[in-house]
C-alpha cells in the first residue's frame, strides 16, 4: 500500500507493466502524486535527484532538487566496471553501492525539503545504465529496487527501458514526454538538447514530438581529459578553449553509419572510441572532441522535421563554455541554457524520471514511435512497493 501522506491509500502488487496486460484499476486516477526522480547518468558523476507533484500529464509542479556526488575512488571503480563490458548480474558489490548511494541521494532530499519519507507516494530509480543493446533487444541499468524501496519506505518505480527494448523499440531516449510537458510556452518548433554521456534532442513542433540520440555528449571528452590530465571533467571548457579544431578528424568521425541512420536512434555510452584523436594534445584532443559533439547535434537536426527556432541545452554540457559555443556555430542557432527559461538544469532529467514513474504508475505512455522507434505508445516499468507494504497486504 502506498500513503501519499495526505489521506489517499493506494492497493498495488509488485509487478511489471506490459502492453498488452490489463493495469489494476484504483481509486483517484487523476491525483498528484508527490515522487522523488532519481538520475545517475552516462557520465557516472553522481546522483540528481528532485521533487516533483503530478499527475503524469498536464499537471506539473516542480520541486527542490540536490545532487549527491560520487566519490572519486567509486567513480573511477564505477567506469572500469561499465568500460569492462560486464555479463548481466555482475558484481552485486557494485550495485549495491549504487544503490545505497541512491539511498543517500533520496535521505539528503528529504532533510533539504523537510519532509518525512511517508509523504512521498513514489520514486522514479532510472539505475545505473552499464549498457545499452537495443540491436538485440536488451538494456541493463544497475540498481536494486527492492533494497532502494526497504531503505526507505517508498514504494519505487523503476526499469523504465526494457519493455520497450523488447517490443522493438530502441529503449531511448525517454525524457521527451517531460520535455514536451516543460516546453508548453516555449515557441515552436523547438529542440531541448540534453547533454551528458550521451548527447540527445527532442525536437517538439506543434502537436509533434521527434527524439533520438545525436552521438557523443561529454563522455569522450570526460575520457579524454582523466587519460591525459587525471581530472574528471574539461571544467568550464578551459582545455579545449585552449586548443585548436582539426576539422579533418570531427569529419572522420562524423561518417560513422549512425549519422546517417534515421530517427528514432540510440547508442551506448562506448560506441564512440578515442582512436582518432590519440595522437593530438591534450588541447586539441579536447577541442576536437568538444567540437565533434557540436557537429554531432548539427547533424542530427538534418533529420527534424523543421529547423528549430530555440535550442535549449540541458544537462552537464550547458556548464561547457566552449562547447556550448560550439553548438552555436555548428547549428547556426544560439544555444541557450535551459535555466534562462527558469528551468532548474541540474536536475532535468531527475524531474523526468519522477514524471514517468507517474506515468508508469498509472500504465499511461512513456514511450513513442517518434522517440524510440516502438510500433505504438506504449507503457513501461516496474513497481516494487517495500516488503512491508507487501507483507501487510499478504
Amino acid at each position: 500500500m502506498i500513503s501519499s501522506g495526505r489521506g489517499v491509500i493506494i492497493k498495488r502488487t509488485a509487478r511489471q507493466i506490459a502492453p498488452g496486460v490489463e493495469m489494476p484499476s484504483f481509486a483517484a486516477q487523476n491525483r498528484i502524486f508527490r515522487v522523488i526522480g532519481l538520475m545517475s547518468g552516462t557520465s557516472m558523476d553522481g546522483v540528481d535527484a528532485a521533487i516533483v507533484e503530478t499527475d503524469g500529464e498536464s499537471r506539473l509542479a516542480l520541486g527542490p532538487d540536490s545532487s549527491t556526488p560520487f566519490a572519486p575512488a567509486f567513480r573511477t571503480k564505477l567506469r572500469t566496471f561499465v568500460a569492462s563490458v560486464p555479463e548481466r548480474g555482475a558484481s552485486r558489490e557494485i550495485e549495491n553501492a549504487v544503490t545505497d548511494l541512491h539511498v543517500e541521494a533520496v535521505n539528503r532530499l528529504l532533510e533539504k525539503a523537510k519532509l518525512k519519507n511517508e509523504a512521498v507516494d513514489l520514486i522514479g530509480f532510472h539505475g545505473q545504465t552499464i549498457w545499452h543493446r537495443p540491436q538485440v533487444r536488451d538494456t541493463w541499468q544497475m540498481g536494486d529496487a527492492q533494497r532502494l524501496a526497504d531503505a526507505t519506505g517508498i514504494t519505487v518505480v523503476s526499469d523504465f527501458r526494457t519493455a520497450d527494448v523488447k517490443a522493438g523499440g530502441q529503449g531511448a531516449p525517454l525524457v521527451p514526454i517531460f520535455h514536451a510537458a516543460l516546453a508548453r510556452n516555449v515557441e515552436k518548433p523547438a529542440g531541448i538538447l540534453n547533454i551528458g554521456g550521451v548527447g540527445n534532442i527532442t525536437w517538439i513542433g506543434e502537436g509533434a514530438l521527434l527524439a533520438f540520440d545525436t552521438g557523443p555528449g561529454n563522455g569522450l571528452l570526460d575520457d579524454w581529459v582523466s587519460k591525459r590530465a587525471g581530472l574528471p571533467m574539461d571544467e568550464d571548457g578551459r582545455i579545449g578553449a585552449t586548443g585548436r579544431v582539426h576539422e579533418d578528424i570531427v569529419q572522420k568521425m562524423l561518417a560513422k553509419d549512425f549519422f546517417a541512420k534515421r530517427p528514432p536512434k540510440s547508442l551506448d555510452r562506448y560506441d564512440f572510441s578515442l582512436d582518432l584523436v590519440s595522437a593530438l594534445s591534450t588541447e586539441d584532443g579536447a577541442a576536437t572532441l568538444t567540437a565533434f559533439t557540436a557537429a554531432c547535434v548539427a547533424e542530427g537536426l538534418k533529420h527534424c522535421p523543421a529547423r528549430p527556432k530555440r535550442l535549449l541545452v540541458t544537462g552537464g554540457g550547458r556548464r561547457n563554455p566552449t562547447m556550448m559555443a560550439f553548438f552555436t556555430k555548428y547549428t547556426g542557432i544560439a544555444a541557450e541554457s535551459v535555466d534562462a527559461e527558469g528551468w532548474q538544469g541540474d536536475a532535468v532529467e531527475a524531474q523526468a524520471f519522477a514524471y514517468l514513474a507517474a506515468r508508469s504508475f498509472r500504465g499511461l505512455p512513456i514511450t513513442f514511435p517518434g522517440t524510440t522507434g516502438v510500433s505504438q505508445p506504449m507503457t513501461g516499468g516496474v513497481v516494487t512497493p517495500p516488503a512491508s507494504q507487501e507483507a501487510a497486504t499478504a
